[in-house]
């Protein structure tokens, strides 16, 4: 596992160069893995939202605090796609908590190239994304946290139950859900697991 995770993490981006892969695969009109129109789409109106939420997404001071007095050195490394919606409501909320403090070091790995990286982290047998890793300072898994908040699971969990799958009425009712939580879920879910992590109550 370690020869694998010091190869994912010598090919993983920086949020930046993330930003930079988005913009040029937006200019190119392209996308990452399996070329296909909706992916295409997708990878376009996910940009956008990232942007928004680059912007918006704010921590408060009690949050900070949770995130900034983390003792030891962590990698918090992230498997992604730029097409991936639940991702781009999720990695700009992840950078906003690694920029808080000085001992996240957040970087990025996108699953079709990294296969076998994302088998080691199923979400229920499936390869879903986002799926954040966290890791110590000896590359040692600490806990891992993904694709969705607990809230937006348990609406996808509901949806399916009720209708057998996810449908783009479902999809647009999640993107509202999103756009009214502004990331909160996902910070105080995060700093829960933080602040067990300290406390060594994870494993």
């Amino acid at each position: 596992m370690r020869e694998l995770l010091l190869h994912s993490l010598k090919n993983s981006l920086s949020y930046p160069e993330y930003m930079e892969l988005l913009e040029e695969l937006v200019e190119n009109k392209s996308t990452t893995g399996n070329l296909t129109k909706d992916r295409v789409n997708f990878t376009a109106l996910n940009f956008k939202r990232v942007q928004r939420l680059n912007k918006t997404i704010s921590l408060n001071p009690k949050q900070e605090e949770q995130f900034k007095y983390i003792e030891n050195r962590q990698t918090w490394l992230v498997l992604l796609e730029p097409w991936c919606a639940d991702g781009a409501q999720s990695i700009p909320v992840l950078n906003q908590i690694a920029e808080a403090s000085e001992n996240i070091n957040l970087r990025i790995v996108l699953r079709d190239e990294n296969p076998e990286l994302m088998d080691h982290f199923l979400t229920e047998g499936t390869r879903s994304i986002p799926k954040l890793i966290i890791l110590d300072e000896e590359l040692d898994v600490m806990t891992t946290w993904g694709p969705r908040s607990s809230t937006a699971t348990q609406m996808v969990i509901d949806h399916k139950k009720e209708f057998g799958r996810i449908d783009t009425n479902f999809k647009a009712k999640l993107q509202v859900w999103y756009n009214k939580d502004r990331g909160m879920s996902i910070i105080n879910e995060l700093a829960d697991i933080v602040q067990n992590l300290e406390k060594g109550s994870l494993v």
